[in-house]
């Protein structure tokens, strides 16, 4: 870890903790040398007492502290944050136009800066690599067709891919499945992109992208609703209505297809606390929960669940092609963007990788069905059937399957 000058240890000192080392790199204040994934993870080792020496603040060590910081002239007040740090965000927490907010703030970015990180699928959530030996865009297209065969997607059905993103999944679901997609999100530099890719496909007659909130979506009933990668967003406050609010857009026998990010069970994990790194330059009130809780609220509102199928190391493996991407296209992300915000997302992206790996998060993807009154599922006897490929449907004519 190389400290280019003494704001970088101004900034620890006021905020010792990870957002005052995010301010510190982010700036350019703070440099790690080398592999950015194993600098992190050694500096983490060093700093949890379960894993290596650790740091006791007791009164004595704060009194060295600051005897270490007169000595080096580094006392003053606190830098300002960088400028791509997120200022409060106003409202009542996961009201509509504060959603609204701190989604522009997370994707609207740039569709040319999320191209040279997420790479041609234009996909940001975990992949899925049936071989290791498989690109990204491969895995991330086998992640859709993974979706579209727990939902049982045929010619014709009618589909709600909530949170859409850049319009991968409903692509991939009108263009080999034949469905009929409605696409939401609240990124208006999402919906631009996502709208003009179906034209460019031929699969424009299938979709339809909105710039809408999920809880504004009152044209059901759907067959099918995917949810990729969109309710990290939605906060333990707003579960159970978002959970009822699906419920009720499905026809009986519709199937939910719910992929989230999770966290272990117990006290809220820091990275996700008000004075953390994620919050301020990242997710901001975004809220990752554990399993039960996503389960619980799924139940709750009617739903059985089927399946719960994890993609923990997947998202780790991803998370990494992410980086490498970032790093490889350097100069052109901070062209598009900015210095600062370029390393926001390689020092997230690493240390996500590691997260993910080291089981302090997870990823699930969580079946479940909206059953008729009597109980009825419509759903296949086994796994495998519920997994097993359905037969080719014929493209949009002038367009063949290749992706």
């Amino acid at each position: 870890m190389h400290l280019v000058n003494r704001r970088g240890l101004r900034r620890l000192l006021w905020a010792p903790n990870d957002l005052g080392f995010a301010r510190a790199y982010v700036s350019g204040d703070i440099d790690i040398e080398g592999d950015l994934l194993a600098g992190l993870d050694v500096l983490e080792q060093v700093s949890d007492p379960s894993r290596g020496p650790g740091v006791r603040i007791d009164g004595h060590t704060k009194t060295a502290v600051v005897k270490a910081a007169l000595r080096l002239g580094i006392l003053g007040p606190p830098p300002r944050p960088p400028t791509e740090e997120m200022k409060p965000v106003r409202g009542r927490r996961h009201d509509k136009g504060r959603d609204a907010a701190a989604i522009s703030h997370h994707y609207d970015v740039g569709n040319d800066f999320y191209r040279l990180v997420l790479g041609e699928s234009m996909t940001y959530s975990c992949a899925y690599w049936a071989a290791q030996s498989e690109d990204l865009d491969a895995a991330q297209y086998a992640k859709c067709d993974l979706v579209a065969r727990k939902l049982g997607l045929t010619a014709g059905m009618r589909v709600l891919d909530v949170g859409c993103g850049w319009g991968t999944f409903a692509l991939h679901a009108a263009r080999h499945y034949g469905a009929h997609v409605v696409g939401v999100t609240l990124s208006h530099e999402q919906a631009d992109y996502a709208g003009k890719r179906m034209v460019d496909a031929g699969v424009g007659e299938l979709v339809q992208i909105r710039v809408q909130d999920y809880r504004d979506v009152t044209d059901g009933p759907y067959d099918a609703i995917s949810s990729i990668g969109m309710a990290e967003h939605v906060g333990a406050a707003m579960l159970a209505t978002y959970a009822a609010d699906l419920f009720a857009l499905l026809r009986p026998q519709g199937r939910l297809l719910n992929h989230a990010i999770s966290r272990r069970p117990g006290k809220s994990l820091a990275e996700f606390s008000k004075t953390s790194f994620i919050d301020r330059y990242v997710f901001p009130d975004g809220e990752i929960l554990p399993l039960a809780t996503m389960i619980e609220a799924l139940e709750g509102a009617g739903f059985e669940v089927r399946d719960v199928e994890s993609l923990r190391e997947h998202y780790a493996t991803t998370l990494r092609a992410w980086v490498a991407n970032l790093e490889s296209n350097w100069d052109e992300a901070v062209a598009h963007s900015s210095a600062g915000r370029a390393r926001v997302w390689r020092l997230y992206m690493a240390g996500s990788a590691l997260a993910f790996a080291a089981n302090r998060l997870g990823v699930n993807q969580v079946l479940a069905v909206k059953c008729t009154e009597r109980g009825h599922s419509g759903m296949p006897g086994t796994r495998a059937e519920l997994l097993r490929p359905p037969a080719p449907n014929p493209s949009p004519p002038g367009h063949s399957h290749t992706q």
